[in-house]
């Protein structure tokens, strides 16, 4: 008996250790979490630096986008979606902040808990968190809307969330998102990016079907009333229950927000001095430099301008090829065609010089490479040699360069034409180049007018060397429909960029997305070699880690010449009416409209004054 009671109590022993390991092993609730690190705002913090608690609700914003939209669900591939609808109305696990590169704070998730190793995360959601018809959000809720994007959303998040083995509700207020590797430090924070909608409200309706009947959101804004392609209003959910939150305090101040949608960008430009608008981000170096100041109600005082620079990275912006066609799988044709793009002449023409040349997919950033490969990228480099051009180890990379006055281009052209002539291609008795009896002609796909002026010399050039490019501006519903499709040649695309780049890098260069409808991949990509850097960049134990992943990632995709690359300004142009007030601290990485700023009655009442056509 003795014996037996030693061993009871030795199990026991054993036990109650192993329960206590097991105790100290077990992640903590955190209010947020970071990339890296911790986050800048630590528990107690009253609101973020870049918000007003002060601010005063009440007022309206108007706003105004070109294009056009057919559906209020913004989370499937059919259909335009009314701009906005996802942020006024759809909340989302965790929110970011504008003055941080990649942290999460609690939202509809009071706390989170992750692993050491990151192979799960879970949410706590909060008791007060409900959708704007008074139910509460479950845990049930977000694993419907987790499953129901993975199986009808649009393709884009079947990629971004394709790590995820498991979703599932551990209690009606705790959800459990268990992973397919480990180390994957990224997807903790991008599952809290999750938009959550109401599984009650969806039943019976088709998910995946265009609709302009509004969703039941959980925001702070719930749509008002719709004109299809014309207007959407969005009014202030006055109750909304997480407005008292200090991530959001200061935040959404506007009783009503305006966004008239225009087909015409000249249109759209104007309207905004006529006061059919309030806010304007401009885009166009020329109405920059030339427009605004001529203005009467720039002259009086009444529309402010301000050039504010910002630490985003700006992405690549570029002549994009579709590599699926035949005409352009020769990365010596992709290259060759670069030469005849003149960015200084056409910088100086239609740009008064603004614009600085893109070198890189990760521009302004620490993650753009630049000189030759050393230290640890080097390393990671040196891994793929034979699979990557040799170029990548012996040469900066550079574009073709001119000196601005037109008449540079003609040393590049002659470049152009050997390496054309390197990949087969010869003048036929027609003038074009052929290869094996087809001649080089494609079609350059647009649905802006303020690209033509840019891309006709390009094309004139292009002909120069026997090659015919033909340009085709067609409306944004087209024009979405052929890009998802692949139905292109090329066309003018933007790859943005965010501070931390992860798992999204899959849908922009993975192969496996490659013949997905829908997905960012629009280039047609296939190289196991930024496959394999891809998944070394979602396991980057730290920041020293993923910049030099990027810089390699960086050097391949210049070095195989998917795009020829156009420009960046390294700030935001923005114009608005003075009848705001924003806060005095702006935020390092957003510009904060419409989200921080407020209506200022007294200043709306001088604008009254001086301007009475102006719409108030």
């Amino acid at each position: 008996m003795h014996m037996l009671r030693q061993a009871a109590l030795v199990l026991a022993l054993t036990l109650i250790s192993f329960l206590a390991a097991q105790a100290e092993e077990a992640p903590q609730p955190k209010p947020s979490i970071a990339m890296y690190g911790e986050t800048k705002y630590q528990p107690g913090f009253a609101h973020v630096d870049y918000a007003n608690p002060e601010a005063r609700k009440g007022g309206e914003m108007h706003l105004a986008e070109e294009g056009t939209f057919d559906t209020l669900n913004p989370f499937v591939l059919k259909g335009l979606a009314a701009p906005a609808v996802a942020g006024m109305l759809f909340q989302t696990l965790t929110t970011g902040t504008e003055d941080e590169p990649f942290s999460r704070y609690g939202l509809v998730a009071e706390t989170i808990e992750m692993p050491e190793d990151r192979s799960w995360v879970a949410f706590n959601l909060r008791k007060e968190a409900k959708f704007n018809d008074g139910t509460p959000i479950t845990a049930d809720d977000v694993v419907w809307t987790f499953n129901t994007l993975m199986e009808k959303g649009h393709p884009f998040f079947k990629a971004y969330y394709a790590k995820v083995a498991k979703a599932e509700a551990t209690s009606p207020s705790r959800v459990k998102f268990t992973f397919s590797m480990a180390n994957n430090r990224e997807l903790p924070l991008i599952m809290g990016e999750l938009p959550v909608m109401s599984k009650h409200y969806w039943e019976g309706k088709t998910f995946d079907a265009s609709t302009l009947e509004a969703p039941l959101g959980s925001g702070p804004y719930r749509v008002k009333s719709v004109d299809q392609g014309r207007r959407i209003t969005f009014e202030r959910v006055k109750d909304w229950w997480a407005k008292d939150l200090p991530i959001v305090k200061g935040m959404y101040n506007f009783d009503t927000i305006v966004i008239d949608m225009y087909r015409d960008e000249t249109v759209l430009f104007q309207a905004f001095f006529s006061g059919e608008y309030d806010f304007r981000q401009e885009n166009v170096a020329k109405n920059w430099a030339a427009e605004y100041d001529e203005k009467k109600p720039v002259k009086e005082g009444l529309i402010k301008k301000a050039e504010i620079k910002h630490s985003l990275p700006t992405g690549m912006q570029a002549f994009a090829y579709n590599i699926r066609k035949p005409v352009f799988q020769d990365p010596r044709v992709r290259e060759a065609l670069g030469y005849a793009f003149d960015f200084e002449w056409s910088n100086k023409q239609f740009a008064y010089g603004t614009y600085a040349r893109t070198h890189s997919y990760f521009e302004n950033s620490d993650m753009a490479a630049t000189g030759l490969p050393t230290g640890k990228e080097l390393e990671i480099l040196q891994q793929y040699k034979g699979k990557i051009p040799d170029e990548v180890f012996t040469k900066e990379f550079t574009l073709p360069t001119t000196d601005g006055s037109g008449n540079g281009i003609r040393d590049n052209l002659a470049k152009a034409k050997e390496l054309l002539t390197q990949a087969g291609w010869k003048i036929g008795s027609s003038g074009v180049l052929e290869k094996d009896g087809q001649p080089f002609k494609f079609e350059i796909l647009i649905d802006s007018p303020a690209f033509e002026r840019w891309i006709l010399p390009f094309i004139g050039n292009l002909k120069k060397l026997g090659v015919v490019a033909n340009l085709r501006n067609v409306d944004t519903a087209q024009y979405q429909h052929r890009i998802e499709n692949f139905d292109f040649d090329m066309t003018v695309h933007s790859f943005g960029q965010s501070l931390s780049p992860g798992n999204e890098q899959r849908d922009y260069w993975g192969s496996d997305k490659a013949d997905v409808h829908g997905s960012r991949n629009i280039i047609g990509i296939k190289n196991p070699v930024l496959d394999d850097l891809i998944q070394k960049l979602v396991s980057a134990k730290d920041r020293e880690e993923l910049v030099a992943i990027c810089h390699a990632m960086d050097r391949v995709l210049l070095w195989n010449y998917y795009v020829i690359p156009q420009w960046y300004h390294p700030a935001w142009w923005i114009a608005y009416w003075d009848k705001f007030g924003r806060p005095e601290t702006a935020p390092k990485y957003g510009l904060g409209v419409p989200e921080t700023w407020w209506y200022d009655a007294q200043k709306a009442a001088k604008i009254a004054e001086k301007a009475p056509e102006k719409k108030q």
